[in-house]
C-alpha cells in the first residue's frame, strides 16, 4: 500500500486519440490492447500509468487500488463521446494493482477487473496488475523469420496438447504437491517434447480464469497469462525457450463465451455491454456463460485485438479456436422457441461468421505463416478455406468425424470389426474437404470416458497392441496430429485436472513400448516427406485395399508431391498372424520395414521382417507388382521402397 495517494491528470489526446477512439467503435482498431488497459507511459513529463476502459453505459467511472486505499472516491475517470473513461496517474509503479469501480446508470455501482488487463492477481482475488510487456528480451528472431516456411501446410505438424497445471506436479515440503511455474516448465516439459519428436505442443487455454475446473475455459481476464505459474515475463521465456528448440506454441483461444463473475465482462456498465440482452441470443444454456455480441463493433474489436495481442506480445504461432459450432449456429444446444433466427429466418449466426472471417484475415495478414485452428464439430462447409472463396478462412480444421468413427471401431472386439470396416474407411469420402488435423485430445478423455488405452478392446496386451496399430494407421493416414498428453504412454485412468499424470507408468514395459512407438512415429513422420507433403489432396493418397473387411486389412499409399516418393501402409487389426498376405505396390524394387507396431522394442510380439522384401512381378490392386507379407497381429506396418 502507498503512504501517499497519487494525484491524477487527464491523459492526453496524443496518447488516445480520436482517431483511436473512432477506430475502436468502428470495430477495426486491431490493437486496441495499445491504448486501452493500463499502460506505463510518460505525459507532460511525467511517468506514471495511462488507464482506459470503454463503459458507454456508465454514469461514473472511477479507479481504484492499493495506491489509494481502495477508495473509489480518489480517482475519478474522465468520460469521452465513444464511451472510453480515461486517467493518468503520474508516479504511479509497475505492479500495481487495480479495478474499475462502476456506477450504472441506475446508481447501482460495481468493481470490474479491466477487460484489457495485463496481468491479474492469482486466485481468488481479481485485481488487474500493471506491467511492462515490452522489457522482455526476445532470443527467438530465427524461429519467427522462419514461421511461415516452417509451419506451411506442406510441412510437418505433430502437437502435443497439455493442460499446463496437471502435466506434472513439483514436490513442496510445505504444500506437497504444487504446481510448476513457468519456468520449471521450459526445464522440464522442453527436453520432453524434443525426446519424444514434437513439432509443436498446444496448450489449453492460459488466460486468466478464476475455477480451476474449466481448465481455462471460462475466461476472467483475456490479455493475462494466468498468474497461476508466474509472471507475464515468465511466460515470455517459456515460449521463448520453446522457440529456441524448434518447438512451436499454439495456444487455445476462447471467444465463443465468457462466465458470469462479477468482476468479469459480464453487465459490465451496468448493461449487457459484451452480450445480448436477450437470453435466446446472450446467454449458453449448457454452459452457464455469455455469448459474445458479435455483432457489435466493439465487442469486435476487443477479440480481435486479443487473437493478435497474443501474437504480438507472446510471440504464438497458431491459436486453436474453441467451439466454433457454438458461434456458427444460433440454434446450438436450442430447442424449439429458444433461439432467434437471423434476418433471413435461418439458423446461422451472421455476425460470428463474419467476426471470424474477419479474424482470420486479419490474423492472416498482419502474421503471415501463424495457424488458426477450428475446433469445428459439424459439417460446416468451407471452414479451411478462404474468405475471399466464401470460406471461414482458417489454416485447419479438427477431424471430429474421424475420431470418432475410428475408436468406435478400435472398442470392438477383432472378430466384430469385420462388421464395421467402414467406420476406418468412411473419412476418405471427405478427407480433402478440409485441411484436417487428426486429433486425440483432452475432450476423449474426460467426463467419464476413459483414457484412451481403455477405450481397445480385448485383454491388457491386446488394448497395447491396438492402441499401438492404431496410432500407426493415425500417423500413417491424411491428416495432421494431435495427440493429447498421457495418451501417448498409455496412462490407465481418464484425465484428472488437479493430479499429475501417472509417470510411474513408464516403469512398465508395455507403457514404454507404447511411448516408443509414438517417439519413432514422430521422427519417421519427420523425415518422410511422404506423410506429410500431401496431406490435404487426393495426390498424396492411394487405396491399395480398402475392402478387405473379412480379413479387418486396411492397405494404402501415401505419396510425396515427388510421386516417386511413397510409402506402403499396411494395418492388420486381429489378433491374428496372417501369412502369405498379398498386396499391390506400383514400383518393382525392394522394400524395407521402417515402422513395425509390433516389435518387441514397443511391446508387441515380435513378427517383422528381416532386411527387405523382394517384389514380385505378379500384378495385384491394379497395380504392376505385388508384395507378399506376414502381417504381425493388431499391428501397422510401413514400408518404404529401397533405392539401389
Amino acid at each position: 500500500m502507498h503512504s501517499t495517494v497519487p494525484a491524477s491528470l487527464p491523459v492526453s489526446p496524443e496518447w488516445l486519440s480520436d482517431f483511436d477512439k473512432y477506430l475502436i467503435g468502428e470495430g477495426t482498431h486491431e490493437r486496441a490492447y495499445e491504448k486501452l488497459g493500463a499502460h506505463l507511459v510518460s505525459m507532460q513529463g511525467k511517468t506514471g500509468v495511462a488507464f482506459a476502459v470503454w463503459a458507454p453505459n456508465a454514469r461514473q467511472v472511477s479507479l481504484l487500488g492499493d495506491f489509494n486505499n481502495w477508495d473509489s472516491s480518489t480517482h475519478p475517470m474522465h468520460s469521452s463521446d465513444s464511451g472510453i473513461w480515461s486517467v493518468f496517474i503520474p508516479g504511479l509503479p509497475e505492479h500495481s494493482v487495480y479495478k474499475f469501480h462502476i456506477t450504472a446508470q441506475d446508481e447501482q455501482s460495481f468493481d470490474k477487473s479491466d477487460p484489457f488487463g495485463f496481468a491479474m492477481e492469482e486466485r481468488p482475488k481479481t485485481g488487474s496488475v500493471v506491467v511492462n510487456l515490452d522489457n522482455y528480451q526476445w532470443q527467438d528472431d530465427d524461429w519467427v523469420r522462419s514461421r511461415q516456411q516452417n509451419q506451411a501446410l506442406d510441412r510437418p505438424l505433430s502437437i502435443y496438447e497439455l493442460h499446463l497445471g496437471s502435466w506434472k506436479k513439483a514436490v513442496d515440503k510445505e504444500w506437497g504437491l504444487r504446481y510448476l511455474n513457468y519456468r520449471e516448465l521450459a526445464e522440464e516439459l522442453i527436453p520432453y517434447i524434443l525426446e519424444t519428436g514434437y513439432t509443436h505442443i498446444e496448450l489449453l487455454p492460459i488466460a486468466e480464469y478464476p475455477f480451476d475446473g474449466s481448465w481455462g475455459y471460462q475466461v476472467l481476464g483475456f490479455f493475462a497469462p494466468t498468474s497461476r505459474f508466474g509472471t507475464p515475463a515468465d511466460f515470455m521465456y517459456f515460449v521463448d525457450q520453446c522457440h529456441q528448440n524448434g518447438i512451436g506454441v499454439i495456444l487455445d483461444w476462447v471467444p465463443a463465451h465468457f462466465p458470469k463473475d462479477g468482476s468479469g465482462l459480464n453487465y459490465f456498465d451496468g448493461t449487457h455491454l459484451y452480450a445480448h440482452e436477450d437470453p435466446l441470443q446472450g446467454e449458453h444454456q449448457d454452459w452457464g456463460t455469455m455469448i459474445f455480441n458479435y455483432g457489435r463493433n466493439e465487442v469486435r474489436s476487443f477479440l480481435i485485438s486479443n487473437a493478435l495481442f497474443w501474437i504480438d506480445k507472446y510471440h504464438i504461432d497458431g491459436l486453436r479456436v474453441d467451439a466454433v459450432a457454438s458461434m456458427l449456429y444460433l440454434d446450438y444446444s436450442r430447442s424449439e422457441g429458444q433461439w432467434v433466427p437471423n434476418k433471413y429466418g435461418g439458423r446461422e449466426n451472421l455476425d460470428a461468421i463474419s467476426f471470424l472471417q474477419k479474424t482470420n484475415e486479419v490474423v492472416h495478414g498482419i502474421f503471415p505463416g501463424v495457424l488458426t485452428i477450428a475446433e469445428e464439430s459439424t459439417s460446416w462447409p468451407m471452414v479451411s478455406r478462404p474468405t475471399y472463396l466464401g470460406g471461414l478462412g482458417f489454416s485447419l480444421k479438427w477431424n471430429m468425424g474421424w475420431m470418432h468413427d475410428t475408436l468406435e471401431y478400435m472398442s470392438k472386439e477383432g472378430i466384430f470389426r469385420r462388421f464395421h470396416h467402414n467406420e476406418m474407411t468412411f473419412g476418405m469420402l471427405y478427407a480433402f474437404h478440409e485441411n484436417f488435423i487428426l486429433p486425440l485430445s483432452h475432450d476423449e478423455v474426460v467426463h467419464g470416458k476413459g483414457s484412451i488405452l481403455n477405450k481397445m478392446s480385448g485383454d491388457e496386451w491386446q488394448k497395447f497392441a491396438n492402441l499401438r496399430a492404431y496410432y500407426g494407421f493415425m500417423w500413417g493416414y491424411c491428416g495432421k496430429k494431435l495427440l493429447f498428453m498421457g495418451n501417448d504412454f498409455g496412462q490407465w485412468q481418464e484425465w484428472n485436472h488437479d493430479q499429475g499424470l501417472e509417470w510411474d507408468a513408464l516403469k512398465a514395459p508395455l507403457h514404454m513400448g507404447l511411448h516408443r512407438l509414438v517417439r519413432d512415429l514422430n521422427l519417421v513422420y519427420r523425415s518422410e516427406p511422404a506423410l506429410y507433403e500431401n496431406d490435404f489432396d487426393w495426390t498424396g493418397f492411394r487405396w491399395i485395399d480398402a475392402n478387405d473387411s473379412d480379413n479387418s486389412v486396411l492397405s494404402f499409399i501415401r505419396c510425396a508431391k515427388d510421386m516417386d516418393n511413397f510409402l506402403v501402409i499396411v494395418c492388420n487389426f486381429t489378433p491374428v498372424v496372417r501369412k502369405n498376405y498379398v498386396i499391390g505396390v506400383p514400383s518393382g524394387c525392394r522394400y524395407q520395414e521402417i515402422i513395425n507396431s509390433d516389435q518387441d522394442v514397443y511391446g508387441g510380439s515380435g513378427h517383422h521382417i528381416n532386411g527387405t522384401l523382394d517384389c514380385r512381378d505378379q500384378p495385384a490392386h491394379g497395380m504392376t507388382h505385388s508384395l507378399q507379407l506376414t502381417l504381425p497381429p493388431l499391428s501397422t506396418v510401413i514400408l518404404k521402397p529401397v533405392v539401389d
